[in-house]
Formats: C-alpha cells, structure tokens, sequence
C-alpha cells in the first residue's frame, strides 16, 4: 500500500460565498504551475477541498512545493479505498505505520458524509482504533492529545484516510487580489511587506533604486537574490532596477540636508506610481513600520504621499521588529538583507533628518529645480529583471515617464 493523493483544505477560501468558485479555480491553476515537472498528477478541485492524484508521482516532493502555495490552509497525504472495513483498517493501520514512534500515542477521528455507511463514528472509530492497537506494539490511545491523529472519511464515492497534517501558508490563491507594485530595498521590512502582500493574493512587481557607484553590484544582486525568494510564492516576480544616481546627487545639491530624505522618498514615489501606470498595477506597498524611522512618522509619510493619489499598502504598519524578523527568518531572506551591502536609502542619509517634514516646505524647495528630466531619464533607463523559482530573465526596459 501507498499514499495515492493529497488531500488539501482550503482555509479562509470557504468563507468567499458566491466569490468561492473563482477562489478554487485560482487555486487549482496555481498548483498545476508548480507541479508542471510531475506530468503524472492530477488536480481535482471540489466545492469543500482539492485532491492530487499522485498517480505514481513522489507525494514527498510534491508536499514541499505545497509549502509555497498561497490559499491552502493544510495539506495531507491520503489513501482512497472503498467503503469496505477490512480496506479501510488496513489504510488506517499503513497511515500509522508511516509516521509512528516508539511511545506515540493516537486517535481515530471518524466522519460521515455518507450516512448509510453500516458503521457510525463511534463504531468505526473503535474498529479501526483495535486493529491499530493489536497490530502497533506499545501504541497507546489519547483522545486529547494524539501524536498521530488518523482521519476516517466515510464519502459517497469512497473512504479517504489521513494522518499527518501539514500546515500551509493560507492567505489568498496568487494574483487573486489584483497587482500592486513593491518597493523593494534590500533591508529586512520591504520584502517582509511582500510576503504579507502576496499572502492576500496581490501580484507584486519590485521597483528597486540603484546608485552606482555609491551602491554597488553586490547590493542590486542582493536585492535579486531577496527577489528569488519570493519567487517561489507566486511562481516569478519581475524587479525593475531604477538608475537613481543623478537624482539623489541632484537632491544632495539643491535640497536642505533636514529635507533631503523627505524628498528622496517622494522622487522614488513619483517614478514607482509611474511604474505602476505603466504596468497596469492598481496600488504601491511598501515596507513602512510607524515610527520605526524617520520617513515613517505620521508627518513623513503625509509629505510623502502628497506626490500621488495611489493607494499605499503598508502591511508592516503595526507591526514591532521583532515580529518582522520573525517572518524575515521564516521566508529565508533575513540573511540576505543582512549582508553590509548598502542601498541608495542609506548612503545619503543626513546625520539629522526631519522626523516632522512641513509638506509646504517640501514642496517649495522642491519648486526650485526642474526633476521632470532627470525623472523621465531615470524611467527611459530602467532595467528590468524577471525572477523565476528556476533562474533570472532579462527584460528591456524601455519606460518613459510623463509624470507632472
């Protein structure tokens, strides 16, 4: 005997009503992409949960790449058999036997969506519970806490049994929630900021600020690489490199040193909302905690905003450090951003910005330098890079900006 399928459970799907349909069919796409190498397995999508055929295929290999699939809340490796008690012991009792210790202990939970079945959950957990006990030497039973807990499904097609429950990442299918265009740096909040994104199903395109010779190649890989592992949830992820050299030197010249930060971040909202329209993406996120600097207080980010009318997602807005780093570690991209490359948001910060920049000020210095051509020379130059699961893409980056 061997596992024949997966089982997966939708999660906060099942809470879409009339909207369920169009989650499920994303879900079953999404799977079908990263199961494109095991040509054998089938996806069979149902109103309450999803099976994969194994058809022969490894079910361990295909669990781990289940790992990355937004919208599934769990995932079991199951055993169909017919509705036949011998059958559906010997399952339950290869299900055990797979994953038992010395000293674990388990439960039989029984379910009946057919109920002409001959057996009730009290009678069949018993029956399949004493073929465990007689054939597992020193099992024990613990209704409370079970090391292994064996699922009996009785359905009107057939009976399922599973034992081990691994947990997805839940959230939303990918691209079920629309696109929204990423800052992305290469400290440790950005990325973290497109975790959750995707998590609600957004489709996120990056939008990086490149300073050479002030920032090196090092850091633009080390934004790729932090792009390589988000890749995985969402199958690719395209970063457009933006040349932003000759602005932040412009800014370093015509604006007040307290202010300079202020309008960095309201040059680089300018080109990425433009971006955006380009790319036909409906909103911008960014990695901002409140108050965590001096860009992310209220003030901040009032004078900031002021340069569009875009909606700007901010997951981490609540969040402490330490809750961002804990997602960090979990995605495997806190290493990455903590390599000592630095990005151009560092390397022209002054010894004392404004933590409570005045927009009418912001706007008057500003007032005193044409940016529109050093912005459309910034987008005309654009490179962009798409980011797959299995390696890296070169795009032409022919952007143009009409931006004021």
């Amino acid at each position: 005997m061997k596992y024949d399928r997966i089982l997966i459970r939708y999660g906060e799907m099942t809470l879409k009503g009339r909207n369920r349909k169009h989650f499920i069919r994303m879900l079953k796409k999404n799977i079908q992409y990263i199961l494109y190498k095991f040509r054998n397995a089938k996806v069979e999508a149902a109103h309450d949960r999803m099976y994969i055929i194994l058809n022969g295929e490894p079910y361990e290999q295909i669990m781990t790449k289940l790992r990355h699939v937004f919208g599934i809340q769990s995932f079991s490796p199951a055993v169909k058999t017919p509705k036949d008690i011998e059958e559906i012991r010997n399952a339950a009792l290869f299900v055990v036997q797979k994953t038992y210790e010395p000293g674990n202990t388990f439960k039989i939970s029984a379910r009946r969506a057919d109920k002409t079945f001959e057996y009730d959950t009290n009678e069949l957990n018993h029956a399949v519970g004493a073929h465990i006990l007689i054939n597992v030497e020193g099992i024990r039973v613990n209704v409370k806490k079970p090391d292994i807990n064996v699922v009996v499904e009785i359905r009107h097609d057939a009976a399922y049994i599973s034992g081990e429950i691994i947990q997805g990442r839940g959230g939303f299918p990918a691209r079920s929630s629309g696109k929204a265009m990423l800052m992305l740096s290469g400290g440790i909040d950005s990325p973290v900021a497109g975790y959750l994104a995707m998590k609600r199903g957004v489709d996120i395109e990056a939008v990086h600020f490149h300073s050479p010779p002030y920032t090196s190649e090092r850091a633009k890989q080390k934004v790729l690489d932090i792009a390589a592992k988000l890749a995985p949830f969402t199958g690719r992820v395209k970063v457009h490199i933006v040349p932003f050299t000759n602005i932040q030197e412009t800014i370093h010249k015509v604006i007040p040193e307290g202010y300079s930060m202020t309008a960095t971040r309201r040059m680089m909202l300018r080109i990425t909302d433009e971006l955006r329209e380009k790319h036909e993406a409906l909103a911008i996120i960014n990695g901002e905690s409140l108050g965590q600097v001096a860009s992310q207080t209220m003030e901040s980010m009032l004078a900031i905003n002021d340069v569009t009318n875009t909606p700007i997602l901010r997951p981490l807005i609540a969040m402490d450090k330490n809750e961002i780093i804990q997602i960090a570690r979990d995605i495997d991209t806190l290493d990455i951003s903590n390599r000592p490359y630095e990005d151009c948001c560092t390397i022209f910060t002054p010894p004392a910005p404004k933590t409570r920049p005045k927009r009418e000020k912001i706007i008057e210095y500003e007032s005193k330098f044409d940016w529109k051509p050093l912005l459309s020379e910034a987008i005309d130059q654009t490179e962009t890079v798409v980011v797959k699961s299995g390696g890296i893409e070169q795009e032409t980056g022919e952007d143009h900006a009409h931006l004021f």
